[in-house]
């Protein structure tokens, strides 16, 4: 069963039916919100050869599926642990599950004692008499990364040790998150064009050593080709018309053959005037067209309406 299906663990039910559906794009000029999508490529679960396999948890009001009740789940401080949380691995490396009262997602916390963005923190024995280890509640309301692999996306490429460049990073909320997941041998190079979120993004990686912040347009990577080595993985949420050529531009200059891409699509701030089915279909084509090979598509819902994410793998040579 995927994570984040019906009777799954680590959900993050209650809250916003629909998610937040307004909001402006990150990491290039700000743009607007549209309708959802859902579904997968060919050779996936329930899908044909191209076709369309439906993943992810249902739209409307109610709560995340397979999750505890409780919203945004935000809240100030620690959170209580020991012996009364088990922590599990989850199937993405470097992501776990903290189970007590309800089941939370979690990341490691790469600077114990300090929260980013008033993030829920759970110290659990570290198997040593007298040790604890700190983890920090990811919540899907605030990051898109969070809510794809609660809705069973299945791989992100992001992973301990691995070079991660993050294109719309705003203040850094997911960032720092995947600063956690790639650990002190990772690197993620976190593209933010706000100069106002670019300080907070710049506040954040100060502590946050992995963290490269780059205050730049991301519709032009030849103005910070100096400050990258060649990445294993782009995450794109910069939600904007031409995002799929942005990502390809990037991936051009940046990104290994058979690196992974991980895209968060926004399907109003594209085209508003067709549905929102329509528009993933069209990017998903242009992906193609751009050498990267698709591989997974599902939606955001509950936790982000009308947005689906996409999976797939760069073929330089193709």
């Amino acid at each position: 069963m995927a994570f984040g299906a019906s009777g799954g663990r680590g959900g993050f039910g209650g809250g916003r039916g629909g998610g937040r559906g307004g909001g402006g794009g990150r990491g290039a000029p700000r743009g607007r919100g549209g309708p959802p999508g859902r579904g997968g490529f060919g050779g996936g679960r329930g899908g044909g050869r191209g076709g369309v396999a439906k993943r992810g948890a249902p739209g409307g009001r109610g709560a995340g599926r397979g999750g505890p009740r409780g919203g945004r789940g935000g809240g100030r401080g620690g959170a209580r642990g020991g012996a009364n949380v088990i922590l599990k691995p989850h199937r993405h490396p470097g992501i776990f599950i903290a189970e007590g009262k309800e089941s939370l997602l979690v990341t490691k916390n790469l600077v114990p004692g300090e929260a980013v963005y008033g993030e829920k923190r759970i110290s659990i024995d570290g198997g040593v008499e007298g040790t604890k280890v700190e983890y920090r509640v990811w919540n899907p309301f605030r990051s898109k990364l969070a809510a794809g692999v609660l809705n069973g996306v299945d791989n992100i490429g992001i992973a301990p040790g691995k070079k991660v460049l993050y294109l719309g990073a705003a203040s850094g909320t997911s960032v720092s998150h995947v600063a956690d997941i790639v650990g002190p041998e990772g690197t993620v190079y976190a593209v933010e064009f706000s100069l106002r979120s670019g300080r907070d993004l710049i506040s954040m990686a100060k502590k946050r050593t992995n963290v490269i912040p780059i205050v730049e347009d991301a519709r032009t990577p030849q103005r910070y080709r100096m400050l990258l080595s060649t990445v294993d993985v782009i995450f794109a949420d910069v939600a904007q018309p031409d995002q799929a050529r942005i990502i390809s531009l990037n991936a051009e200059y940046f990104l290994k053959n058979g690196g992974f891409v991980v895209i968060s699509i926004k399907a109003s701030c594209i085209d508003s005037t067709v549905p929102a089915e329509a528009v993933f279909a069209r990017e998903v084509e242009t992906l193609r067209q751009s050498k990267i090979k698709p591989l997974e598509q599902v939606t955001l819902e509950p936790y982000e309406r009308d947005h689906a994410m996409v999976t797939g793998v760069y073929q330089r040579h193709s």
